[in-house]
This record gives C-alpha cells, sequence and structure tokens, in this order.
C-alpha cells in the first residue's frame, strides 16, 4: 500500500499551508519515497481521530500510523534507512533540533503576527468560524488586529533570521552542502506564509532569499509548483 499523508488544505484541496505537513513532504522526497496526499481541514477532526491524532501531519504507511513531523522524521530514517538519510549522525540529529526549537518558538510567532488575517481568506468555508475563534482566543485580539503593525513585525522577523544568515555565508544549506532536514524545518515556515499570504518577508538582496529560492527548486520545483503567491 502507498504511503498516504494528511495534510492541511485551504478551500482549493491542492493548496496546503501547514508548516509541519511540508516539513514532511520534503522529508520524504529527500527519501525518494513516493506518496499520496488526503488533503485535511480543520473541520475533519474525526479523519484523524481514528489514527490517534488530533492535528496533522498524520502519515499512513500501510497499516501504521504516524503523527506529529519530528516523529515522522525518526521513523522515516529508521524504517528507509538504505536511502539518503535526513539526519547524517545522531549529532546532526541533536542540532536539527534546536533548530526546529528556535524555528518553532521564535520564527512562527512572528509569522503569525503576518499572515494569519490572510489565512482566514484561503480556507474553506467550513474551517472559518473555527480558524478566527481559535485563534482571536489564543492571541487575546481579533485577527485583523492581531496583524495591524506587521510592517513592525517584518523588522524583527528579518532580525530574527540572522543566525541563518550567518550560516549560510559559510555553506549553502543548514546541513552543509546539501539540504538536510533542519532546512526543511526552516523552510517549512516560509512555505506557511507563501502558500498563505502575499506579505512579501524578504528582500532579493538576502542570502535567506536565495537559499529560499533554492529550496523551492528542489525535489523539480516541488514547493515553488505547488499553489502559492509567488513572493
Amino acid at each position: 500500500m502507498a504511503i498516504r499523508l494528511f495534510e492541511l488544505a485551504g478551500a482549493d484541496p491542492a493548496r496546503r499551508f501547514s508548516p509541519y505537513c511540508w516539513r514532511t513532504c520534503l522529508a520524504l522526497a529527500h527519501k525518494g519515497l513516493e506518496w499520496e496526499t488526503l488533503p485535511w481541514r480543520f473541520a475533519e477532526k474525526d479523519r484523524l481521530a481514528v489514527h490517534g491524532s488530533q492535528t496533522v501531519p498524520v502519515l499512513l504507511d500501510g497499516e501504521r500510523a504516524v503523527a506529529d513531523s519530528w516523529t515522522i522524521q525518526a521513523y522515516l530514517d529508521e524504517t528507509y534507512a538504505g536511502r539518503p538519510p535526513l539526519f547524517e549522525s545522531g549529532e546532526a540529529r541533536t542540532e536539527g533540533l534546536f533548530i526546529k526549537l528556535w524555528a518553532e518558538r521564535t520564527l512562527h510567532p512572528l509569522l503569525s503576527r503576518m499572515v494569519l488575517r490572510d489565512i482566514l481568506d484561503i480556507l474553506h468555508d467550513g474551517d472559518r468560524e473555527y480558524f478566527r475563534t481559535s485563534r482571536e482566543k489564543r492571541f487575546g485580539k481579533p485577527l485583523e488586529a492581531i496583524v495591524a503593525d506587521r510592517d513592525a513585525t517584518l523588522v524583527r522577523f528579518r532580525e530574527a533570521l540572522e543566525p541563518l544568515r550567518a550560516m549560510l555565508a559559510t555553506q549553502p544549506y543548514l546541513g552543509g552542502g546539501a539540504a538536510n532536514y533542519a532546512d526543511y524545518t526552516v523552510f517549512g515556515a516560509f512555505l506557511w506564509a507563501r502558500g498563505a499570504s502575499p506579505f512579501r518577508l524578504l528582500a532579493e538582496d538576502d542570502p535567506v532569499y536565495a537559499w529560499r529560492e533554492r529550496l523551492l527548486d528542489a525535489f523539480g520545483g516541488l514547493a515553488r509548483n505547488a499553489p502559492g503567491f509567488a513572493v
């Protein structure tokens, strides 16, 4: 049975914008594995509950269900050890965990304050009330107020990328000469924004922009060819 992957989708089932799902898609492509996408929306919690999860991604590999992008990454490297590794060593995986936490605790909160309102516009009608209510409860203010000062937030976001710029000054990818799962973890955050918002995050002379362009073209343009905003 082919690998299947539940991925968060907008009104257009081909528009998939979860940073965590993108990490897994890129991991599967890195391993040279084929998979079938199962578009999923916020209102369809029951489709995941039968697999023991409330959130995506959920990977189905035959009779095995694996949830959580970091857990899926480890599963793929263990189960498909004969294919290109997502991390070359245990040390690299530990470093990748640090990058994961940096992305989720530094980049994601800043991105939220720039793109959350735009996400509402790409969602299926059945998801919009849930999304607005849940995010406004989390942030304690309307979506419009969350992103009201996003130009100022953009300055902070670009400043937060300085460690990435410094690394890219010494090597083309976080993984070294080639991308690994650490790259896909950070790149997934950019694909979250690209899939949902026309708001421009990077200047073209930013080394991070060039890194992002290389990853957009990876695996035959997997990310570039996906529905999204060309920013």
